[in-house]
């Protein structure tokens, strides 16, 4: 996804971070998954994490603001800039954690994690069911940060599956026993 110039392959191209999932759902209701706060909050974040609040002005340059709260009573805070949208087809944002306020803060089990990541999911239907891939790297990290993200590549799968995991639960319990 992100391109290499003269095939050129740097250590921040190498950070790329990549997950596939299938849903059976149109493209449009996972789309609006991703988009409306009203259904977002019952899937985002990882497996355990309590909803607190959140609020999202869908548009670039906008933000999506949230915090959860872990299994053991601690807040953890995050927002997503959106860049680009394209109705139904593609979210880019770059994600950072948080505060409470919307300050950017560095991961909070992670002195070297990357402070922003830009994010981009690209979402296409075939047969009625949607193809979710996301792409992620950081953003204006320098070395040490970039392989702090490479190093936490496995992490990030099994915390997006998860993650995913809710929002095919959701789909499942909400979206199919209303059609």
């Amino acid at each position: 996804m992100f391109e290499s110039k003269n095939n050129l392959i740097t250590k921040h191209e190498q950070a790329e971070f990549v997950i596939t999932r299938v849903f059976d759902a149109p493209r449009k209701v996972v789309f609006k998954a991703w988009t409306d706060l009203e259904i977002l909050k019952h899937w985002w974040g990882p497996k355990g994490f309590t909803w607190i609040e959140g609020k999202m002005n869908l548009l670039p340059g906008g933000m999506f603001h949230y915090g959860l709260l872990s299994p053991e009573g601690n807040e953890m805070w995050g927002k997503f800039v959106f860049r680009d949208i394209i109705q139904d087809e593609r979210l880019t944002y770059v994600g950072s954690f948080s505060d409470k306020d919307c300050n950017t803060l560095r991961h909070p089990a992670s002195a070297t994690w990357p402070l922003s990541v830009l994010t981009i999911l690209n979402f296409t239907e075939h047969e009625g069911k949607t193809i979710l891939i996301l792409h992620g790297i950081p953003v204006n990290a320098n070395a040490e940060e970039i392989n702090t993200f490479i190093a936490g590549h496995h992490g990030m799968q099994q915390g997006m599956k998860g993650t995913l995991d809710q929002l095919d639960e959701y789909l499942t319990n909400f979206y199919r026993r209303l059609n």
